[in-house]
């Protein structure tokens, strides 16, 4: 982590603020980083847009080789970059590792797209194909839940497909973004790919600028509704990534010895802190007590503690705005329901809540109708199937969702009639770089990953040529 610096215009140059980064597991300073003024800003879209022609010239197959020597480097500092994930983000090293592993599998899945012509007709009268065409500057918004990758998963497409990018981590997750940054500075012609930090203070000048094509941002729904605000005085192409309110559902017929300890993975990987983690859960009323009763055993055995200590399962929230917010959902989920587990937030200097369970608690409720993203999981009875797809489809969010049931006929009917971007079946939180992921209502806008995600960086353009 030594010589941190802002990459603009192929430099790594000091910032002209200093950024504290607090270890979320201590409390304590872990690093202090360089932070970006307004000038620097605009200095970086300036060179995003000077190499905007050039790159956008330069063969396909430079440009893969460029991100494919990305991933390499991500792969070569695997360690370190890990160990630095969890200082600045608080995640179990275990989780780190993957993340990081994640990280080097999306960007080489970027490296080998391509999106050539497409001949859409080709008869006696037409010829015609749609060809995919590079946008300009891209300004990628990464959050502090999973800043690498979701940082890469940015500027992998974007530059692969011929735009140029400027990347802003969240300010309080930005150390593995400028580790990235050393690599990219070897790695790419200036311009190209420029990171920059900040206090929280430059996301209007990014996202408004009228040198940029396109923001792709991941963050909470009401920060989405910003970005949109600000990107529509030149109607820039936006990708939103947004909140989630995932909720699960557990048909008669499940086993719960089979199923609990998949559904608390998929509720409180990252202490909760995932966009598409599991955050309330239907159970049908002839389960309900045996799966509460599971589920807060099965939270009671976690261990919690410093991510780089062996053996920790959840870590700490990562800053203290997200705890002061656990902290009101653990007294909503006392005035609103049971806790049978969990409930705590241990003495400490850091961000920890212990994995908390709450039953006996009904829709209408703050913890049930919120997005908590904390390690707070409220267990919900219902009756009829009807009625839990009913509640779960109430939700102003439509990120994700899940159907657990041996019976999988039913469990894909019942999918197909949840108004979310994913469903999936006797499991919860899986994806990968060839997954089109997209959310429905207020979780967002547009595609990532797959073909599909990669070609929201680009422009169609139809050519139509006459035969006669």
């Amino acid at each position: 982590m030594e010589n941190l610096g802002l990459l603009i215009n192929g430099e790594l140059v000091p910032g002209e603020a200093k950024l504290d980064v607090i270890n979320p597991a201590t409390g304590q300073l872990f690093v202090s980083v360089p932070a970006a003024s307004s000038a620097q800003a605009e200095r970086a879209i300036a060179a995003a847009k000077a190499a905007f022609p050039g790159w956008r010239a330069t063969p396909a197959g430079e440009r893969q080789r460029c991100v494919r020597a990305l991933a390499d480097e991500v792969k070569a500092h695997a360690s370190e970059l890990a160990r630095a994930l969890v200082q600045e983000q608080g995640k179990p090293l275990q989780e780190a590792t993957s993340e990081v592993l994640y990280t080097e599998l999306f960007l080489r899945y970027f490296a080998n797209s391509r999106l050539d012509p497409e001949r859409v007709r080709d008869d006696a009268g037409y010829e015609i194909e749609v060809l995919y065409k590079p946008l300009g500057v891209v300004i990628g918004i990464a959050p502090w839940n999973l800043p690498l990758l979701i940082g890469c998963n940015k500027i992998g497409p974007a530059v692969v497909t011929g735009n140029t990018a400027v990347l802003k981590p969240a300010p309080t997750t930005p150390v593995t973004t400028l580790m990235l940054a050393q690599y990219a500075q070897k790695i790419f012609p200036p311009g190209v790919l420029n990171v920059i930090t900040d206090r929280n203070n430059l996301g209007g000048l990014l996202t408004s600028h009228p040198d940029v094509a396109k923001v792709s941002f991941t963050g909470s729904t009401a920060t989405g509704r910003k970005v949109a605000a600000s990107a529509s005085n030149s109607l820039k192409r936006l990708t939103l990534e947004l909140g989630g309110n995932d909720a699960g559902i557990v048909l008669p017929d499940a086993k719960v010895s089979d199923i609990a300890a998949k559904i608390l993975g998929g509720a409180f990987m990252n202490c909760g802190q995932v966009c598409i983690a599991l955050k309330r859960l239907y159970v049908h009323e002839s389960l309900y007590e045996e799966m509460c009763g599971r589920l807060a055993e099965l939270a009671e055995q976690m261990i919690v503690g410093n991510g780089l200590e062996q053996g920790v399962q959840i870590g700490p929230l990562q800053n203290s705005m997200q705890m002061d917010k656990a902290r009101h959902y653990l007294e909503v989920g006392r005035r609103d329901g049971r806790i049978i587990a969990g409930g705590i937030c241990p003495p400490s200097h850091g961000n920890f809540v212990r994995p908390t369970i709450v039953r006996d608690i009904e829709d209408g409720s703050e913890l049930v109708d919120q997005e908590q993203f904390a390690p707070i999981l409220p267990v919900i009875k219902y009756s009829k199937i009807d009625e839990a797809i009913e509640r779960a489809n109430r939700s102003e969010y439509g990120l994700g969702g899940s159907v657990w049931s041996p019976d999988v006929n039913r469990a894909k009917t019942i999918a197909a009639r949840l108004d979310s971007g994913t469903i999936w079946i006797n499991h919860h939180l899986h994806f990968g770089p060839d997954i089109p992921f997209c959310g429905a209502k207020q979780s967002g806008l547009g595609v990532e990953f797959g073909q599909a995600g990669v070609a929201e960086f680009t422009q169609r353009s139809v050519v139509s040529m006459a035969k006669t």
